[in-house]
Order: C-alpha cells, then sequence, then structure tokens
C-alpha cells in the first residue's frame, strides 16, 4: 500500500484468497483492503491516538439519508453530548482533494449539522470550521485536538 502522509500504525493485514483485508479496530470487523481502506484506517488510528477523539464517539461508514436516497459517510464524530461534530470524508491517495469532494462531504452533511468537516486522501489533509448561519467556511490550518472543540455544536 502506499506510504500516506500520517504515521505508520501495525495493522493487522489478512491475505484470503484474491482478497487482502484489513482489520478495523472502530467496526471490529475484517474489511477489504482498498487504497481509501487504507486511508479511513489511518485517519482513524490519527483522530484516536494521536488528536484524541473518542473511539466511542466516532461513527463509520454509516447510513444517511439524503434527499429520499441512502448514502454512506466515512466519519462521525459526535461529541460529548450526542450532536454530530466532525464529518469526514476519505479518498485514495491518486484521487484530488478538490470542490467535488467537499461538496460530497456537505450533501451529507445537510442533514448531520456537524460544524467541522474533513477531506482526507492520506497525503492532503483539509479542515474547515462551518458556519451554517453565514454560508461560509474557515479553513484551518491542522486538525485540532478533540478537547479544544468538543464544545462545537
Amino acid at each position: 500500500m502506499h506510504k500516506l502522509n500520517l504515521p505508520d500504525f501495525g495493522f493487522r493485514i489478512s491475505d484470503e484468497g484474491s482478497q487482502t483485508r484489513i482489520f478495523d479496530q472502530f467496526r471490529r470487523k475484517w474489511v477489504a483492503l482498498t487504497p481509501e481502506e487504507w486511508v479511513r484506517q489511518h485517519m482513524l488510528r490519527y483522530m484516536a491516538d494521536f488528536k484524541n477523539y473518542p473511539r466511542a464517539l466516532m461513527a463509520v461508514e454509516k447510513k444517511v439519508d439524503v434527499n429520499g436516497l441512502s448514502q454512506r459517510f466515512d466519519l462521525l464524530i459526535y461529541n460529548r453530548r450526542g450532536k454530530p461534530l466532525l464529518i469526514a470524508e476519505f479518498k485514495s491517495p491518486d484521487v484530488k482533494i478538490d470542490q467535488r469532494v467537499f461538496d460530497q462531504m456537505i450533501r451529507y452533511n445537510t442533514r448531520l449539522l456537524a460544524p467541522l468537516a474533513l477531506a482526507s486522501n492520506g497525503m492532503n489533509h483539509f479542515i474547515c470550521k462551518l458556519d451554517f448561519e453565514n454560508h461560509s467556511a474557515e479553513y484551518l490550518s491542522e486538525i485540532p485536538d478533540y478537547l479544544s472543540i468538543q464544545h462545537f455544536g
């Protein structure tokens, strides 16, 4: 797999026939190891281990209904009051993080209303604070630590 702009983690990886799988500690199951999953697993561990986001408040690949269509977000992190805090969209390292990626994430977020949005392809990470009242976004220089933002939302 591709070397990412994230710390290295010791993942459990298994080859089952023609498919390589990785154990997802957050969902507690083996999943297909795709380039996007490689990014997701690194970012999940980074958020939990380096940025102190509580694992119990992280929802991975869950459904959200958007305009009558069932969609799946990559990651939603809640604050301690159970309100959405951060939505994230992950892409393969060879996918450029552009407006389409943000549009996809914001479409999911119209139902969730998380005040922070993160997009990453494992190489480049973009995070912004969303202002729903003024329909604007402020880009942050780095992914904030959970303790500094848990009051958002």
